[in-house]
């Protein structure tokens, strides 16, 4: 699998998937979660309404991913994955791992051969940066599945994202 690290708009991706850094209700919120809503139209909202009436009546827990269309993306799917909220005083780095393994498990379930990934919890949730890079990327390299995606590229808001990512992969 071929990780790739790159400044910009994941709502601007030509990927299979899309990752949405969402929160558990999957209708909607801010950042790359409103970003994607946003771009994408009433199409992905429509099917986490579906979702949550039907097989996500409690919302989608933290480390768990599931897909929905990408609506007006250049995307066929988007997996929307809850991370977990920065805590000084307990160590959630295993959900974190989990949200990105989960997503990965649901893009090889879908056959998508490239993905965009943001930078779970890094964001309101205040994962500390480097520590967010870092169990993204291992989680990420350490993933090995038939049929998993050819292709990650982390797609990142700041330029001091773009760095923390690339010094956790160095």
């Amino acid at each position: 699998m071929i990780t790739e690290f790159c400044k910009g708009d994941i709502t601007e991706q030509s990927v299979d998937a899309i990752v949405n850094a969402a929160n558990s209700s999957l209708l909607g919120g801010g950042g790359v979660d409103g970003a994607i809503h946003r771009a994408g139209g009433p199409e992905i909202l429509a099917e986490c309404r579906r979702l949550r009436a039907t097989v996500l009546p409690d919302g989608l827990p933290t480390g768990d991913a599931v897909a929905t269309t990408a609506g007006r993306l250049n995307a066929r799917h988007v997996i929307h994955t809850v991370g977990p909220v920065h805590s000084a005083r307990e160590d959630r780095s295993a959900l974190l791992a989990s949200a990105y393994r989960r997503s990965l498990e649901v893009a090889t379930e879908l056959g998508a051969r490239s993905v965009a990934v943001p930078a779970v919890s890094a964001g309101v949730y205040g994962w500390p940066m480097a520590d967010a890079a870092r169990i993204a990327v291992e989680t990420v390299r350490a993933f090995d599945a038939p049929g998993a995606p050819d292709l990650v590229r982390f797609v990142l808001f700041s330029d001091e994202a773009l760095h923390a990512f690339e010094a956790a992969a160095a």
